[in-house]
């Protein structure tokens, strides 16, 4: 294996690769081309993240799996789904894209993740976690349905199969016995380090060979002596049962052969080719080293998880003196180093509060919480459904649990935010980031639905901060208030607003008029802002002269504001960084019509359909968000 200790600058030579438009043409490569063929791909990848940036690590680690695979299989005939997608960018490469890829996660250019819109390859969309076992289940299922003679394979992660639903898939899958292949990717890593009982349990014991080997020196023993087969057999059983998980995959009804190195090419053609021909549910568990082949990776998989793009070094500037300027301006804030700093200061004015996460500590911005206090910090694994209910738990005993997580992410712990929390009336804080439009991972990540279901939550408080002092703020009013509270906040920095030390909760329930009319428009207009929105609605306001009230608190509005604004303007105009349907603007409207109000309005947020990826700011725009977007659609709906 080729090793690199830095990002090509310069495409490498790739010939075998170029000749690649589909994986059938690597089937008919020998072992040592298949070997050249990874370097080439390793090499590539390199080369093409660097000049767009994107998911890293995870793709390095499957490089010679993914050879493997595309090799062994018929594919697209057979169906290969692999599980999340930040490790499909070598699937991606050798299926027809890899001239694409310089398009990566940017505007009308290829996914992040496998999507079935992109080609034929990709048999199932993907982002969210742990679906691949159950959406293969489904597949083989559908075939055996239809009569049709095909392998459906699964490509999983360590940490994803720390989550319920994959265990949920293996179960099913062992009890109607379908014909498909679940291959286990044991890198001990997600994106955090994985944590839990099984993870431990694989990284501890079963990614060591004393099972691969006591096997084979078993077999070799037993092999001349008569009823040896029989014997070997029940022989492995025992050693299963030992020390290797086979025992637990094994009752769930899948066959299960491993570990294997999956860097060793030629031991994973040759088991893939055994193994897929075999009837029933069989189980591989390969173990890999996430960021493969790049030294600075392999050392720090958790730092290249993903890169972003590289920059090409610019001319050397001739140096001249600095230039006399003011002092300057505070560098604006990340929202979740707010809610991270935040977390922080509420744990060392109270013993209660608890920070839960579900593996998503670097991304939530929980690392200093989880050394300052390790003790009331807890990473539950890819378990958002877990998340939620272990807190309602805390919380049934005096802990003020806070549960930090992506807006995309709290969809899959829904039931129990409302039987576990909300019917209970538990006092659970949720810190919810990446609210909005999240830019280059595209639909499955943006937070675009969140109001929309938790506005209708009963005993639920909903808000959004318009800056960071106001993320702080309500985050002290949610751990304050004694029941289920939210605060919805969206990726990157705020628009620069100091932050205090204190803990001072914001009010709930109160809005903020940032603008009132100056002068006698002919139509008097009032702009509802929701988070994020307040800076456009900033501009637009001024250039319209509107007022300008900043909505802060969803649930509950504040009831007496709206309906002084509804009676000193012609119109109202509600803009958010959510669905319309459901959200922010449809309960202004409701708190109107059940008031017994004809209050004209118009309803600005994003379209009833799936945002693509792209930059938010090119997002924004086309959904008709950014400043300009609003007005014209203002002044459309003034001119009609």
């Amino acid at each position: 294996m080729k090793l690199f200790d830095e990002i090509p600058q310069a495409r490498p030579a790739t010939p075998l690769l170029d000749a690649v438009e589909t994986p059938q043409a690597l089937r008919a490569m020998s072992a040592a081309q298949l070997r050249q063929l990874a370097d080439e791909l390793r090499a590539y990848l390199l080369y093409s993240v660097g000049c767009t940036g994107g998911h890293f690590g995870a793709g390095l680690g499957v490089v010679e799996l993914t050879v493997a695979l595309h090799h062994a299989l018929e594919t697209p005939h057979d169906r290969l789904v692999w599980d999340v997608g930040h490790q499909a960018y070598p699937h991606k490469i050798l299926t027809g894209r890899r001239e694409a890829m310089y398009s990566m996660r940017q505007y009308n250019g290829l996914s992040a993740f496998p999507k079935r819109a992109e080609s034929e390859f990709d048999t199932f969309g993907v982002g969210h976690s742990s679906t691949s076992i159950s959406a293969a289940l489904g597949m083989a299922l559908g075939a055996r349905t239809a009569g049709e003679s095909r392998r459906a394979c699964a490509v999983i992660g360590d940490g994803a199969l720390t989550a319920g639903m994959a265990f949920e898939a293996l179960a099913h899958a062992g009890h109607v016995k379908a014909n498909m292949l679940v291959v286990l990717n044991d890198n001990e890593m997600s994106i955090s380090e994985n944590v839990g009982g099984l993870a431990s349990y694989l990284a501890r014991i079963l990614a060591s060979k004393p099972y691969t080997q006591m096997r084979a020196n078993g077999k070799r023993l037993l092999s001349p002596l008569p009823g040896a087969l029989e014997l070997a057999k029940r022989t492995e059983e025992h050693m299963k049962g030992f020390i290797s998980p086979a025992t637990l995959f094994e009752e769930m009804g899948f066959n299960y052969i491993g570990p294997i190195d999956g860097h060793d090419l030629p031991a994973l053609v040759q088991t893939l080719r055994n193994m897929r021909d075999l009837d029933g549910p069989q189980f591989l568990h390969v173990v890999t080293r996430k960021g493969k082949g790049f030294l600075p990776a392999e050392r720090d998989p958790i730092g290249y998880h993903a890169i972003t793009k590289l920059e090409k070094a610019a001319p050397q500037a001739v140096e001249q003196a600095p230039a006399v300027t003011d002092a300057p301006a505070p560098k604006p804030q990340k929202y979740c180093s707010v809610f991270g700093n935040w977390l922080c200061d509420a744990a060392a004015a109270d013993a209660r509060v608890i920070g839960i996460t579900p593996a998503m500590r670097e991304g939530s911005d929980l690392v200093r919480f989880s050394k300052e206090y390790p003790d009331r910090y807890y990473d539950v694994a890819i378990a958002e459904q877990h998340a939620v209910a272990v807190a309602a738990g805390m919380a049934c005993e005096g802990m003020k649990p806070v549960v930090a997580i992506y807006s995309t992410f709290l969809q899959r712990g829904y039931d129990q935010l409302i039987h576990d929390v909300a019917v209970q009336k538990l006092d659970v804080t949720f810190a919810i980031d990446r609210a909005g439009l999240v830019g280059e991972d595209g639909p499955t990540h943006h937070g675009s639905l969140d109001m929309s279901f938790l506005r209708c939550v009963p005993e639920l408080v909903l808000m959004a901060p318009a800056d960071e002092a106001e993320c702080r703020g309500m985050l002290s009013a949610a751990l304050a208030h004694p029941g289920p509270a939210a605060v919805r906040y969206p990726r990157g920095t705020g628009p620069g607003v100091a932050t205090d030390a204190d803990l001072t909760p914001m009010a709930i329930g109160q809005g903020e008029y940032r603008r009132r009319i100056s002068g006698s428009p002919e139509v008097r207009v009032a702009i509802v802002a929701v988070g994020s929105m307040n800076t456009p609605v900033a501009e637009v306001a001024e250039a319209l002269d509107a007022t300008h009230f900043n909505l802060r608190s969803i649930k509950p509005l504040d009831r007496e504001a709206l309906l002084e604004i509804a009676a000193e303007h012609d119109l109202v105009v509600t803009v958010e960084e959510n669905a319309i349907a459901g959200g922010a603007g449809a309960g202004v409207a409701e708190l109107y019509l059940n008031a017994g109000l004809a209050q004209p309005m118009l309803l600005l947020g994003l379209p009833d359909g799936f945002v693509e990826h792209g930059k938010p700011v090119e997002l924004l725009r086309d959904c008709g968000l950014d400043a300009a977007g609003i007005r014209a659609s203002i002044e459309t709906r003034l001119g009609s």
